[in-house]
């Protein structure tokens, strides 16, 4: 039997890319899929490649970012399957400037699609979720969030999208801490793969080869987000998957490191010491990408 037999799936930024992969991906093991994204058009050509596969799904263009029109891609799942089960936070943009020349519209773009746009859906799916709970459902909801590798670690020249993707990792944790009493599970995703949004910055790495394994394929992801919108995922949740081709690992977040007590407090004079053994006893982050 298929895992996501009868699931109801909303998918945001599902008109090519990523978003196209995990709408085929989850209809394909037996998910009814809400394929949203601003592009229309793009959205009923991912719905009609899933009907001529024999699966079942609808196109939504309502804006992500506007918190009343994120409630109609939700009354669409409902009103359409008649219940929802997962939302998949994929949509994205990318504003890249060094910091120095950020501008205002540079960084509110990224945040408003990123960031607001995981609250807005994730908001009118939880209320759903909540009330169906105290209702006295056993609830198995999904919501699974997009943060990336440039979130957990930096990314020079995309600050706005770091800091996006870094508070997105944050959220996930607050939602998994939060709604489990409802059912509901919060993941995330930092996957590496060929879209729209990586095909010009890293159009050399992540080029399709001639034959062979394709290391970059979005296909490469989508089965990781399929198994974590399935029932048989409940007991995972407030996790950070980093996905890139075959390979699979479980991101480490920030916890409390080497530590000094004094009792009594500092004196500034005595801290430059005391902060240089701290840093060396301290597991080095990551570096930045493209340092």
């Amino acid at each position: 039997m298929a895992i996501c037999e009868n699931r109801v799936v909303v998918i945001t930024g599902a008109g090519g890319g990523l978003g196209k992969a995990y709408a085929q991906a989850f209809a394909a093991e037996g998910a009814r899929v809400v394929v949203n994204d601003i592009n229309l058009k793009a959205a009923e050509e991912v719905v009609s490649s899933i009907k001529a596969a024999g699966g079942e799904a609808v196109a939504n263009n309502h804006d992500i970012t506007d918190y009343e029109e994120s409630a109609q891609i939700v009354k669409q799942a409902v009103d359409t399957y008649g219940d929802l089960h997962v939302v998949v936070n994929n949509a994205g943009i990318c504003r890249d400037r060094m910091f120095a020349s950020l501008s205002e519209a540079d960084w509110d773009a990224v945040v408003a699609v990123h960031l607001k746009g995981h609250f807005c859906i994730s908001s009118h799916a939880v209320k759903y979720w909540r009330e169906q709970s105290k209702g006295g459902k056993d609830v198995r909801a999904r919501i699974i969030n997009t943060s990336s590798g440039a979130g957990l670690q930096g990314s020079l020249g995309q600050s706005n999208y770091a800091a996006a993707k870094g508070a997105i990792a944050s959220l996930t944790l607050n939602q998994a801490a939060e709604l489990g009493r409802y059912g509901i599970t919060a993941n995330a995703l930092a996957p590496a793969a060929r879209t729209g949004m990586t095909e010009e910055v890293f159009a050399d790495v992540m080029k399709k080869p001639e034959d062979g394994f394709d290391h970059f394929a979005p296909e490469n992801v989508a089965p990781v987000v399929v198994w974590l919108g399935a029932e048989s995922s409940q007991h995972v949740s407030g996790k950070m998957f980093e996905v890139e081709g075959g390979k699979l690992s479980i991101a480490d977040g920030w916890r409390t490191g080497p530590q000094k007590d004094k009792g009594a407090r500092w004196e500034p004079s005595e801290l430059g010491t005391v902060v240089d053994e701290l840093v060396n006893e301290s597991v080095p982050a990551q570096k930045v990408y493209g340092t």
